[in-house]
C-alpha cells in the first residue's frame, strides 16, 4: 500500500519559515507520478483543511490565507512534495498532512507538527 511520510515540522517564531517534505515511500517513480498531491492541516479543535493542492493541469491551488506565503512544489525524481512556508504566524499552528490521490482513493501521511510561537 502506498505510504507518504512527512518531515520538516517544528517550532518556529512568528515571521519565520519552514519547509515541509512528503516522500512517497514503497512506490516506484512511475507510480508516484500518478498521484495528485496536496497539503492539508488540522489545528486543535478544528477540522482538517486544505492548504494547497496540485490541479490536473499541474498548477497549484492555495487556500486564501496562505496565498503569497506558502509555495507547494514537487520533485518527481525524489518522489517528494514540498511545502515552503514563509511569514508564519500563530494561526498557522497545526498538524500538517500530505495526501496523495489516485484512482479515486486518498492516501494520507501521518502528519508533522508545526508550532508558531514566540
Amino acid at each position: 500500500q502506498a505510504q507518504f511520510v512527512e518531515s520538516g515540522g517544528g517550532l518556529v517564531q512568528p515571521g519565520g519559515s519552514l519547509r515541509l517534505s512528503c516522500v512517497g515511500s514503497r512506490m516506484i517513480l512511475s507510480v508516484f507520478t500518478q498521484y495528485t498531491m496536496g497539503w492539508y492541516r488540522q489545528a486543535p479543535g478544528k477540522q482538517r483543511e486544505l492548504v494547497a493542492t496540485f490541479t490536473s493541469g499541474g498548477t497549484v491551488n492555495y487556500a486564501d490565507d496562505v496565498k503569497g506565503r506558502f509555495t507547494m512544489s514537487k520533485n518527481n525524481s525524489k518522489k517528494t512534495t514540498y511545502l515552503q512556508m514563509n511569514s508564519l504566524n500563530p494561526e498557522d499552528t497545526a498538524v500538517y498532512y500530505c495526501k496523495g490521490t489516485t484512482g479515486g482513493r486518498d492516501y494520507w501521511g501521518q502528519g508533522t507538527q508545526v508550532t508558531v510561537s514566540s
